[in-house]
């Protein structure tokens, strides 16, 4: 297993990695919507933090030697469930070409008070 560390999405915050590659297979860490220099977006709207966040998740992807095409299971957490089309069309605008497994959990607060979290799993060449 290689842990992998990117300047291009902010640095953990806690006692975990933003991705592991094991064999051919990426596992990103959850992403909140925070820029790679460490400055959140809290206090900005459910589309630049859900934009953000997808963002630093396909930083990672691209880190570790995959791409968005290669993602193969994609799970996001958003704060009210009247917030799913909206995440669905900054979702759909970032991954025009991809269609992985995904999961959307509604759930009623984040760490922070952020509005949307996403973790995935990619394949790459190993």
């Amino acid at each position: 297993m290689n842990a992998i560390l990117t300047d291009s999405a902010p640095r953990p915050a806690g006692h975990y990695s933003q991705a592991i590659v094991s064999g051919a297979h990426v596992f990103v860490s959850g992403q909140l919507p925070i820029r790679a220099d460490g400055r959140p977006l809290d206090d900005e709207g459910f589309e630049a933090q859900a934009g953000q966040a997808i963002q630093n998740l396909l930083e990672m992807v691209r880190a570790a030697g995959s791409s968005p095409q290669q993602l193969v299971k994609v799970t996001a957490y958003i704060v009210g469930i009247a917030n799913w089309p909206r995440f669905n069309a900054v979702y759909a605008g970032m991954l025009p070409d991809a269609c992985p497994a995904r999961t959307v959990v509604p759930v009623p607060e984040l760490h922070h008070g952020y509005l949307v979290e996403v973790d995935a799993i990619a394949v790459r060449e190993p």
